[in-house]
């Protein structure tokens, strides 16, 4: 189950609620699940994409229950109800340290270990690494939590080789055993568990959309122009189209002029009508997109994304990236670049240490 679907075939996630957890956890997951391949789409062109995972709420009981901070939990399913999903996730266990488990869990650890048996990835949050060991399913492997927690996961389950350091660790047969482990990693679990079974993309993609970064940034270096979506009108509609493949091309305004069949002042005033952008701020905004991408892929010089990208003149995209992004090309690549190489080691054959 751990290998990324078909496109047309929704990753299915299955979401652990239980008294002890918070519904930040639980729900900001869900939401999370559901945004991917989504809403990007709806976000750039108005049209919401094909969804690429698709979450539920189970729990040991099926009727409505109180958890952490008085929320109450509306669970999906039952567990054991449906089959093993591809995708188990465990919030934070909200109990004292010094708390023993045993016996408290015991028919989510089963349902837990049933998932594992059948291929299902097993992803815990902050403290949910400990329904992990006390399923046995960390002995021997390397694991993290929370780091109030560290000292008891060490001290109840000795097998386990605690990484007190790491605030991911991917464990187990196949890297099936994810664990993050600060109070709000779970973000940055949830972004992991997408690249692993959807793609680093759609990964990226919601770390724009959800502004989430392994550093506190403001929204800019993830706005998308929200004028670049595809308008109601049919020529200018083409235009778009045109320039999305062909940003790089020279004098990109007489050229979508000639598609469009008018002369360039006309359709500056009927593109600018449609999406209150000029033609060349639109391909601007079209290479600035594509500047991002391939400052976050690839190594290749400012310099020669410039000229890639149809510019003559670098430090004129440099400034043109600046005043559109609030970080110049390199500060941005050192920002994404390495979200992008993080969530590449969310891929089965990567190491399970990520740092």
């Amino acid at each position: 189950m751990s290998a990324a679907p078909e496109a047309s075939t929704p990753v299915t996630a299955a979401i652990l609620a239980f008294p002890e957890a918070t519904a930040s956890v639980m729900y900001g997951l869900n939401d999370l699940f559901h945004s991917a391949g989504r809403d990007w789409g709806m976000i750039v062109s108005g049209t919401p994409g094909a969804a690429l995972v698709m979450p539920r709420i189970v729990a040991a009981r099926n009727e409505p229950f109180g958890v952490a901070n008085g929320v109450t939990v509306v669970p999906d399913a039952v567990l054991g109800e449906t089959s093993a999903p591809d995708l188990v996730c465990i919030p934070e266990i909200l109990v004292a340290p010094t708390t023993s488990l045993a016996g408290r869990f015991d028919r989510e650890i089963d349902w837990l270990r049933a998932c594992y048996r059948q291929g299902s990835i097993l992803a815990a949050a902050c403290s949910g690494a400990l329904l992990l060991a006390e399923a046995g399913l960390l002995d021997g492997e390397d694991a993290t939590t929370h780091w109030a927690y560290c000292d008891a996961l060490a001290t109840r389950f000795p097998e386990v080789r605690v990484q007190r350091q790491r605030s991911l660790v991917a464990a187990g047969e196949g890297q099936r055993l994810i664990m993050a482990g600060g109070g709000s990693s779970w973000l940055d679990l949830g972004l992991f568990l997408i690249a692993r079974v959807a793609g680093v993309d759609a990964a990226m993609q919601l770390a724009r959309i959800y502004l989430i970064d392994w550093h506190h940034v403001g929204q800019q270096p993830f706005a998308r122009l929200s004028a670049s979506r595809q308008t109601e009108d049919a020529v200018v509609a083409k235009c778009q189209v045109w320039a999305a493949t062909h940003y790089n091309a020279p004098a990109p305004v007489a050229a979508m002029a000639r598609i469009a069949g008018l002369s360039e002042r006309s359709l500056v005033r009927r593109f600018q009508k449609a999406t209150g952008m000029t033609p060349i701020q639109y391909v601007h905004a079209v290479r600035i997109e594509e500047a991002k991408q391939m400052l976050e892929a690839t190594r290749a010089p400012v310099e020669a994304i410039a000229q890639d990208l149809g510019y003559e003149d670098a430090s004129f995209f440099i400034r043109l990236f600046k005043r559109a992004v609030k970080l110049t090309p390199s500060q941005y690549r050192r920002k994404f670049g390495r979200l992008r190489e993080v969530l590449r080691c969310a891929q089965p054959a990567a190491s399970g240490e990520v740092r």
